[in-house]
């Protein structure tokens, strides 16, 4: 059984050998939430993701024979880098084993830490496979991502530092995946602090623990931007201890997830992937479980595609306001175009895209449509720009 003392053994291994990341609050956020927000940045890991803590803590409890045949690992992502980097640190042989669909940047990045990548299958399921198939003919020690007792106790470091540094923590949100961070986290946290609310989140697409423990029966979704903790079979190791330690799980939707990684990019300057803002996203959805606390929330990881990071600014750019597509109807004389968009700069907003369509519409010939794609200071801007252009005589109307 997973115990403190497991967890301070880990914390001494991995002395020097892993970032004790800053536990600070957040007053902007906290103000917006309603309650006193700190943030465990762990995305400032050299990976930029907790995962390491786990994977050195269990390297450097490998037997010399253990460790003169290296290791094996199946990841897609934060759990490959992890364990790779600690491996070329500690001079053993690591094999990665990811799915043929792994983006190429993170293929490389993982090859850069000096391991040599196999890529097998069209799903985890048929990497994980192969993984203990390489471990098995090879000799090589397998390094679960999650359902291990020293990866949970390398994880659950955290809880030792964020207590260490704010003792009057009321409770503590992390995201599940196969949920080593929360095991490690929850065992810490209650045997140092037992009153603490310890709580878990899942994105509401990928329940799995949420399922098995509470007998949920929610649906399981195929993709979510919380990759990191997209995993459709939780362990039994750390399901065990979730469920004898922790106060409550809770499910957040992809919009949530979204909007966290949007407001800490802006208001911490700090980027953090879908997994890493579950925290946060949970505290937006269910304000009131909260209010008046001290909440310590783990941004776990940092490793983001750049597409989907420019997506999700985009579309946040839309919920808010400050993007927005609108459609005018004016008639088609010369000059219509200039005079919407003079009126439309005398508003003061920015013109990002137009669309003058005349062919596919259902309006009189003799009118035309043009959409606008605007840059706009927030919603009330938007109303604004809509009600000079009506005052013009035009149709104006948000799309």
């Amino acid at each position: 059984m997973l115990t403190l003392q497991d967890i301070q053994d880990a914390a001494a291994r991995l002395q020097g050998q892993v970032l004790d990341t800053p536990c600070v609050e957040s007053r902007t956020l906290s103000q917006i939430v309603g309650a006193q927000v700190f943030l465990k940045f762990e995305n400032l890991q050299f990976t930029s993701s907790f995962k390491e803590r786990g994977a050195c803590n269990k390297l450097a409890q490998l037997t010399p024979e253990e460790r003169a045949h290296g290791v094996v690992a199946m990841s897609a992502g934060n759990h490959a880098q992890g364990v790779a980097y600690h491996a070329q640190r500690l001079g053993l042989r690591a094999v990665i084993v990811m799915p043929r669909f792994t983006p190429g940047v993170k293929v490389e990045r993982t090859r850069g830490f000096g391991a040599e990548i196999v890529l097998h299958g069209d799903t985890l399921e048929e990497a994980r496979a192969h993984a203990y198939q390489l471990a098995e003919q090879q000799q090589l020690t397998f390094v679960h991502p999650y359902d291990d007792e020293a990866i949970a106790a390398g994880q659950g470091t955290i809880a030792l530092e964020m207590l260490q540094e704010q003792p009057d923590l009321d409770a503590l949100v992390v995201a599940i995946g196969g949920g080593g961070l929360l095991a490690g986290i929850a065992t810490a946290a209650r045997a140092l602090k037992p009153g603490l609310d310890i709580v878990g989140v899942q994105a509401a697409r990928f329940p799995s623990m949420v399922n098995a423990i509470q007998g949920t029966q929610h649906p399981q979704g195929t993709s979510t931007i919380a990759e990191g903790i997209a995993v459709g079979q939780p362990g039994e190791i750390t399901r065990e201890i979730i469920s004898r330690l922790v106060d409550d799980l809770l499910l957040v939707q992809e919009g949530d997830i979204e909007q966290a990684v949007l407001m800490l990019l802006e208001i911490e300057k700090t980027l953090v992937e879908g997994a890493g803002a579950a925290g946060l996203a949970a505290l937006l959805r269910y304000p009131e479980r909260f209010r008046g606390k001290k909440v310590g929330l783990v941004l776990s990881g940092g490793n983001i595609d750049p597409l989907l990071l420019a997506a999700i600014i985009e579309r946040g750019m839309v919920r808010s306001g400050r993007l927005a597509r609108i459609m005018v109807s004016a008639r088609d004389i010369p000059g219509v175009l200039a005079r919407i968009t003079s009126i439309v700069a005398e508003a003061g907003a920015n013109i990002e895209e137009v669309h003058h369509q005349r062919a596919f519409t259902m309006l009189a010939a003799q009118n035309v449509e043009i959409e606008l794609v605007l840059q706009t200071r927030g919603k009330p801007h938007i109303q604004q720009v809509l009600d000079e252009l009506r005052a013009a005589h035009m149709e104006a109307e948000l799309r």
